[in-house]
């Protein structure tokens, strides 16, 4: 091996000298060492592409054999991100440093400077390849549909780019002055205190995207509300310093990152999963209408087929308890059913016969606390359609049907009327 490089060495020497004499027989004597070192670094600019080209087209074609996700995802994930080009590129360069000292072994100071400039070049070249790296573990959970490592991997990966560019350009000073690192990374000591300022909304997003990740109490695609923003829509893409929203109008809210760990934060996703989706809706009854059901009433509400059964039996209860009563014939005096109490028990029967209300959900009528509105009456249940468009119809009909049977027990609903 050792042979075949001083071949190499000695190849490039001659290649080197040819160039050397020849302009210097050729071009007149103050551009003579101009020329050489401009057609010698041509020469080995031109001989590191070359095999640059073609080692990638060797390279990427053997990947290409490999390209079958389904088979091969950690191959193609490397191929996808061109880690690939990174190693030629890599190998290439370090030919380019082996090859300086024989190409420009008659011109020391250019060695010198084309030397730091490779260097430079290498520097760049596997800082590209981390990042990368990153590219090409992100590519892989993409394929594995791991949304919430990928979440975690752009997290890290994002505070790896800016903190690598910072280590990146103290190594690059470090390369062109022939600085020593520890010189430079001593003296950060003394304002620590400013780049924890600088990095704060930095810090902040890597942690709040370790977090959920690891929690996984979100990802991209999730439907999700922040009241504090009035914000409701899709997760379209959480980076480390902003997260983006798609609403539901078609516009597009960007909040900071760490607001989804600061902020209160709604996840309706598992409804859209479950196919499920809460009603929680109150309708205001004015007091003034509220009575107790005479025996005529409780007659004309036994028509109402959902109902027939409850005040059938609850009439022979009262009556019994009536017989032991003094005073029977006020109306007043035991127990007495009235028109919110059994519209209350309708509107129980009639969410529990509704079969576009969830049947293994909660369904529950109940009163509210009074207002200066009126009496609250507030329908709780779940839709089986989480769908926007069918939730509202099923929402609509439920109501619609309340707020008009509400009539035939003599209930007012309360309206407010605004003055224009």
């Amino acid at each position: 091996m050792k042979d075949e490089l001083q071949d190499t060495k000695d190849f490039l020497q001659d290649i080197s000298d040819t160039i050397h004499y020849f302009v210097r027989d050729n071009v007149p004597g103050d551009l003579v060492l101009t020329c050489q070192i401009i057609l010698k670094f041509i020469f080995l600019a031109g001989l590191v592409c070359l095999l640059d080209f073609l080692f990638k087209i060797l390279v990427n074609t053997i990947f290409k054999n490999f390209f079958d996700k389904e088979k091969y995802p950690v191959l193609k994930s490397i191929y996808q991100s061109r880690i690939t080009n990174s190693i030629v590129h890599l190998g290439t360069l370090s030919f380019a440093e082996s090859a300086l000292k024989s190409v420009f072994w008659r011109h020391p100071k250019s060695f010198e400077f084309l030397g730091v400039i490779v260097s430079l070049g290498i520097i760049f070249v596997i800082a590209g390849m981390l990042f990368r790296v990153l590219t090409a573990f992100r590519n892989y959970f993409v394929i594995k549909q791991d949304f919430y490592k990928i979440m975690a991997l752009n997290a890290i990966s994002e505070s790896v780019k800016i903190f690598g560019i910072f280590i990146l350009t103290v190594i690059g000073i470090c390369t062109i002055f022939g600085i020593k690192g520890g010189t430079i990374l001593g003296s950060l000591g003394a304002i620590t205190a400013v780049l924890v300022l600088v990095f704060r909304d930095t810090i902040l997003g890597f942690v709040t995207g370790l977090h959920v990740a690891t929690s996984k109490s979100m990802k991209v695609g999730d439907w999700i509300g922040i009241p504090k923003y009035n914000i409701e829509g899709n997760i379209a893409d959480i980076s480390l310093l902003t997260t983006k929203i798609t609403n539901f109008d078609k516009t597009i809210s960007t909040i900071p990152t760490y607001d989804l760990l600061t902020t209160e934060i709604k996840n309706l996703q598992v409804m859209s999963e479950s196919n499920t989706r809460r009603i929680k809706k109150s309708i205001y009854f004015n007091i003034n209408s509220f009575k107790f059901l005479t025996p005529e009433d409780i007659e004309r509400l036994k028509e109402i087929n959902l109902i027939s059964d409850y005040l059938e039996e609850k009439s022979k209860e009262l009556a019994k308890e009536k017989e032991n009563i003094e005073h029977k014939n006020k109306i007043i005096n035991g127990k007495q059913l009235t028109n919110i109490g059994v519209f209350r028990h309708y509107a129980q029967k009639y969410i529990e016969n509704d079969p576009a209300v969830d049947e293994k959900g909660v369904r529950m009528v109940r009163q509210l606390e009074i207002t200066p509105q009126g009496l609250p009456l507030e329908i709780y249940c779940f839709a089986n359609d989480s769908k926007w468009e069918r939730f509202e119809q099923i929402q609509a009909d439920i109501f619609d049907h309340l707020l008009v049977a509400s009539k035939e027990f003599d209930l007012q609903v309360m309206q407010v009327n605004v003055k224009v």
